[in-house]
């Protein structure tokens, strides 16, 4: 019985094989348009993709070249070919602005440059434009089904674009360039008030002040020293039980002793 249903199986695969290969090879763009849309449907989305391919240019211009211009950006989107599905996306949006796929069209655009986005350590081009994308479609469609997930990739990458900067800034740090580090965290701080490392990024302010009085020459070390002060108060306000706490109160015991010599 077993045997059987394998070799059953076995004919439906090459039977399907065989049809696929037809319509490849076919100059029939019905047939094509056919098989193509049947693969899409049963998740084949590579095989329909060849398809696809080569009957777009013959339907542009044609009642059907809207349905195949969402379904082969579609099939590039399923097999994460990111590049190209949102460049595919972005343009049936254009072509198809009234379309009743153009709001999920706009979204797996912005799904798919959000998707390219890399590592935070490399160039985060990628990541400006999924991030641009997404508030886009958030504004053009608040109340999306979609809305809910891509707020969250919002958030997803503005995290990353938030840790590539803090870590840029600590990097200035941890080279010993001090200004630069207390120029490039105060941009920091400016730039993104609300972020998960605001309380490392003033920590890190106050260190980059408190290394870089301590080591001035004698006359700039007291006004240098009394600002790293201003900054641990402002650490302490708004994180009174950080975790950098501790480390804190440890420098400011430090710049304490040292200014009791320049009384």
């Amino acid at each position: 019985m077993k045997k059987t249903i394998v070799v059953v199986l076995a004919v439906i695969t090459l039977a399907s094989c065989s049809e696929y290969q037809k319509a490849l090879k076919s100059e029939d763009t019905g047939v094509k348009y056919s098989m193509a849309d049947s693969l899409y449907d049963a998740g084949k989305y590579r095989k329909s993709l060849k398809l696809w391919e080569q009957i777009v240019p013959a339907y542009r211009g044609k009642p059907q070249a809207e349905r195949i211009m969402f379904l082969y950006a579609d099939a590039q989107y399923q097999e994460e070919n990111y590049y190209l599905a949102g460049y595919q996306f972005d343009r049936f949006v254009s072509a198809y602005p009234d379309s009743d796929k153009a709001e999920e069209a706009e979204y797996k655009a912005a799904v798919s440059y959000a998707e390219l986005s890399p590592n935070y350590q490399l160039d985060q081009s990628e990541t400006e434009k999924g991030l641009t994308q997404l508030q886009q479609f958030i504004t053009s469609y608040p109340e999306s089904p979609y809305a809910e997930d891509a707020n969250e990739r919002i958030k997803e990458l503005s995290i990353k674009m938030q840790k590539k900067s803090f870590e840029i800034a600590k990097g200035w740090h941890k080279i010993m360039q001090y200004p630069a580090a207390i120029s490039s965290l105060d941009d920091f701080l400016s730039d993104y008030p609300g972020s998960p490392f605001r309380e490392a990024a003033f920590f890190y302010k106050l260190d980059s002040q408190y290394q870089y009085g301590s080591k001035s020459i004698n006359i700039l070390v007291k006004p240098r020293l009394e600002e790293a002060i201003e900054m641990y108060e402002t650490l302490i306000n708004y994180f009174p039980e950080g975790d950098y706490r501790a480390q804190a109160d440890e420098i400011k015991a430090d710049i304490d002793s040292i200014l009791e010599n320049y009384s």
